[in-house]
């Protein structure tokens, strides 16, 4: 079982989330060409160890976080909202509690 330290509700479940993908993959412009997002779309590459990731905790917070997992031993290294605004906040917020 894998267990995700979600920023916004604590440590949660995997079975609160949803993978969403790969999160290092650049898209391109939405007027390229064909190819350009076929490439994007179905040619990935299968990684074996660290990874960045999009989960969407749907049972919890409903936010959208980038995960660094490694495929192999499923150990998460960092968790942050894919949002940076939302990112810089959540810093914020910590600073003051502290």
């Amino acid at each position: 079982m894998i267990r995700v330290p979600c920023p916004f509700c604590g440590t949660r479940d995997h079975s609160e989330f949803t993978y969403g993908g790969d999160a290092s993959i650049t898209y391109p412009a939405l007027d390229a060409p064909k190819e350009e997002w076929h490439d994007a779309v179905f040619l990935r590459d299968n990684i074996c160890g660290p990874q960045l990731e999009t989960w969407h905790h749907v049972n919890g917070c409903r936010m959208w976080l980038v995960i660094e997992r490694d495929t192999m031993t499923h150990e998460i290294m960092s968790v942050r909202p894919v949002n940076p605004e939302l990112s810089a906040l959540f810093e914020d917020n910590s600073e003051a509690d502290q």
